[in-house]
């Protein structure tokens, strides 16, 4: 009799563990991504903090360091991204996913090169346009997920999911270990997604000093802010958003300025190209004119803590699981020990 646990999303996937590593900005790189696949995982590189012509050079380097299955996450209303499709269509990954402002010509072009489509999404109605623009599996994130997120839990929404489209369903916010990947298959889900808990892994890039903030921090240490980007975003509460907290609309507003001429230099795009995309954003998150503005906060204040190693100047963004997390271990060591415990704990429940 097959296993539980070998679910639909390993066939359609080519993987060995129904389990992803989403795609996080400054952390999903290519050392990340190629260890969760040799787990057995899936990864996702993330392109969101590179420049376009840049990808094709860290798809190689993954590749350089796996031959299991691996997927590309981009921003679709980002300046540069259909130089980034290219580069995905050209290299034949195995997964786009994506998530806000969705473009129906890239999903076309994904669908005809035989790339699977993987949106993320934090509502009903999001997952049946999804469907609809062909998605081909979807990740599910209730209010439990770091970064941009919903108010529903996980354990609602994914349910909710399940029964609303036909598609499969990866269920993510709130899960680190085997319970919680059983948990998921009860709701009807065929695997989880997990990115605070790879994020506190060895291959993982996070400075030390990052990484000890994750660790102090406790489920009461986490809040929803809009304060950012304008929109809802999960994060570790430290003396920078403690700060913006406090803050001034106009204070905010300068801050966003600067995080605006620094993100051009990051990106290399040009001020039209910026316009374009913010025009995209506001459209597809339905965002002021000022939350538009603050769109560019994420990536600088983000890097300020995750590469440059300033947790109390920068955005730490989390999952609430970040509460319950102590250590630090493998990618491999970690998604051995998910699927034990989730073997042990079918084995409870059969007895």
């Amino acid at each position: 009799m097959a296993s539980p646990l070998d679910t639909e999303l390993c066939s359609i996937l080519g993987i060995r563990h129904p389990i992803l590593q989403t795609a996080m900005g400054w952390i999903a790189t290519p050392e990340l991504v190629a260890a969760s696949s040799n787990a057995g995982a899936m990864g996702f590189l993330a392109t969101a903090n590179l420049r376009p012509d840049e990808v094709d050079r860290e798809i190689d380097r993954v590749k350089q360091l796996t031959d299991r299955p691996f997927g590309v996450n981009l921003l679709m209303e980002a300046p540069g991204a259909e130089q980034i499709v290219d580069a995905m269509i050209g290299q034949r990954v195995r997964a786009a996913s994506y998530s806000r402002a969705p473009n129906p010509d890239f999903i076309k072009r994904f669908k005809q090169a035989g790339i699977l489509c993987i949106p993320t999404c934090g509502a009903v109605r999001h997952a049946q346009k999804a469907v609809q623009l062909g998605a081909d599996v979807i990740v599910i994130q209730g209010g439990e997920g770091g970064g941009h997120t919903g108010s529903v839990p996980t354990s609602i929404l994914v349910s909710q999911v399940v029964d609303a489209v036909d598609r499969p369903v990866v269920a993510a916010g709130g899960f680190h270990d085997g319970r919680g990947l059983v948990a998921a298959l009860a709701f009807g889900a065929v695997g989880i997604a997990m990115g605070t808990r790879f994020l506190l892994t060895r291959e993982s890039p996070v400075p030390a000093a990052t990484a000890e903030r994750y660790f102090q921090a406790g489920v009461d240490d986490l809040i929803v802010t809009t304060r950012i980007d304008g929109m809802s975003h999960r994060v570790i509460v430290n003396e920078l958003v403690r700060e913006l907290e406090a803050s001034s609309r106009a204070a905010l507003l300068l801050r966003a300025l600067r995080s605006a001429l620094a993100y051009r230099r990051l990106s290399g795009a040009s001020i039209p190209e910026l316009l374009r995309a913010a025009f995209a954003l506001r459209r597809s998150e339905k965002l002021s004119r000022a939350e538009t503005l603050m769109a560019a906060n994420s990536p600088i204040l983000i890097q300020a803590a995750m590469v440059e190693g300033r947790p109390a100047e920068g955005v730490l963004p989390s999952g609430t699981v970040a509460g319950v997390i102590s250590d630090r271990p493998s990618c491999a060591e970690l998604v051995e020990r998910i699927m034990r415990e989730a073997e042990q704990t079918l084995e409870s429940l059969q007895r």
